[in-house]
């Protein structure tokens, strides 16, 4: 007993002895290499800065939109376009294929479910998609294809007898944390926090799902939004065409209103977290989301702070007398600028941050509500007015503010500080969207890899 003794006090003084830390504060050693936060595809890296929001040489609408105000924006990327159709097609895809191999894990649970780990032996409830295992479409089992039948037209709402997807039922299933909520500054949900056996307050929850939020919304774009935006115009080929047409693979997507747009973020996000988490060492990123107004107009300036549009000038013509965006000049002399509608992205010279057509093409859902004093009561660092309307809220609380103009509007509309709204439930033929994620840092190149204090 003794001997025992005498070897566990040998044995936890050795431990002792031989700490890697010293017994100094060293912190938790990472075992995942150095964070790095890389540019993700097709974006382009926003410096944080500070500059007047609201400034403009004019208001036409007479509605005091316009109201300065000295604020400060963190670090962000931005897509240098926007989202175009053939990557929001992709998403559309992601969902179709989703529900194809949820409907075919029934039929075919070993090819299309991941229900165990083999090599912990974990047992997943639920169980994942198998995304390695690809759809046969015209498949020769007559199971498959049974299975498969539900996701088509059916045989009545043909046309020419085309087998079709019936892309009312290509709805995105997606969560988010209402943080706003959680922080006790949205109070709008007390009767959930009752029902969940909560105090109405953030203080003492024990629950915190309460705070998250299922969504359920068809992601299809609204394809007839090119007929009901403009009566008796003629625009039945982009109804029928716009959105799948190779021909318009690179034209900003239309028709997509806020909810969607968000989900289309959210999913974006989770698209590359599920990669990264596949990867060792690999952590998860920010997430991507729609542009703050303020980000909006701070990335649209492109480093210029008294300049009315993105290129710097107070004309809409460079010096060679080329007009600088696809918008309404001349009185309506829509092909003046070299479009008629939209033109492909990219088309013309972009700002000094390297975005293109942050004026005009389609205009640009953001993530703030509209509220014409917003800039009266929002804080002066990385402001936002926000708010999660739901589908009984009277409209007033569903506008969402839009920037950028389109092809359809005036030269007003171009400039970085113009205000508009759109509500968050319709679709217009020239409003789109393009993400950003932030930066998880001070400023790019200045986060070390190791602490300035080194450990001996």
């Amino acid at each position: 007993m003794k001997k025992a003794l005498l070897y566990l006090l040998v044995l936890f003084v050795v431990a002792g002895c031989s700490s890697s830390n010293n017994g100094e504060l060293v912190g938790v050693r990472q075992k995942s290499k150095p964070f790095y936060q890389p540019d993700p595809y097709g974006m382009v890296f926003i410096p944080q800065g500070s500059y007047t929001m609201g400034v403009g040489d004019e208001d036409i609408t007479f509605g005091q939109l316009h109201q300065p105000k000295t604020i400060s924006v963190s670090a962000f990327f931005m897509d240098e376009t926007e989202i175009t159709n053939n990557e929001y097609r992709q998403f559309v895809y992601w969902v179709r294929d989703s529900i194809a191999r949820t409907i075919l894990g029934e039929v075919r649970p070993d090819k299309f479910l991941i229900e165990e780990n083999k090599k912990t032996g974990e047992v997943y409830d639920p169980p994942y998609l198998n995304w390695k295992t690809p759809i046969e479409w015209s498949s020769k089992d007559q199971d498959v294809r049974d299975a498969l039948e539900q996701m088509y037209l059916p045989d009545h709402e043909r046309y020419f007898r085309r087998k079709e997807v019936d892309t009312r039922k290509l709805n995105y299933e997606y969560y988010w944390v209402d943080l706003h909520a959680a922080a006790g500054k949205d109070f709008s949900n007390e009767a959930d926090y009752r029902n969940a056996g909560l105090s109405n307050r953030p203080q003492g929850l024990t629950d915190r799902s309460v705070y998250v939020r299922k969504e359920m919304i068809n992601v299809y774009p609204d394809t007839l939004a090119w007929i009901h935006d403009y009566t008796y115009s003629f625009n039945d080929p982009l109804t029928e065409k716009y959105f799948w047409h190779p021909a318009y693979d690179n034209y900003p997507v239309v028709g997509v209103n806020w909810s969607q747009a968000r989900a289309f973020c959210v999913w974006r996000t989770e698209l590359l977290n599920s990669y990264l988490a596949g990867k060792k060492g690999e952590v998860a990123l920010a997430e991507f989301r729609l542009p703050t107004e303020a980000e909006w107009e701070w990335a649209a300036r492109g480093g210029y702070h008294l300049s009315p549009y993105p290129w710097g000038g107070p004309y809409t013509r460079n010096e060679k007398g080329c007009f600088l965006a696809n918008f309404k000049p001349m009185r309506g002399n829509y092909i003046a600028d070299g479009g008629l509608r939209t033109v492909i992205v990219g088309h013309y010279p972009p700002n000094d941050w390297g975005l293109y057509d942050m004026a005009g093409n389609v205009a640009e859902w953001t993530n703030s509500a509209f509220d014409p004093t917003s800039y009266n009561f929002t804080w002066d660092m990385n402001p936002n007015f926000t708010y999660s309307a739901k589908e009984n809220d009277p409209p007033a609380m569903k506008r969402k503010v839009v920037r950028g103009g389109s092809w359809k509007d005036i030269a007003y509309y171009l400039q970085v500080t113009t205000r508009a709204y759109e509500y968050q439930d319709t679709s217009k033929s020239y409003i789109g969207f393009r993400c950003i994620q932030p930066y998880l840092g001070r400023n790019k190149g200045d986060n070390p890899s190791k602490a300035s204090r080194v450990y001996r």
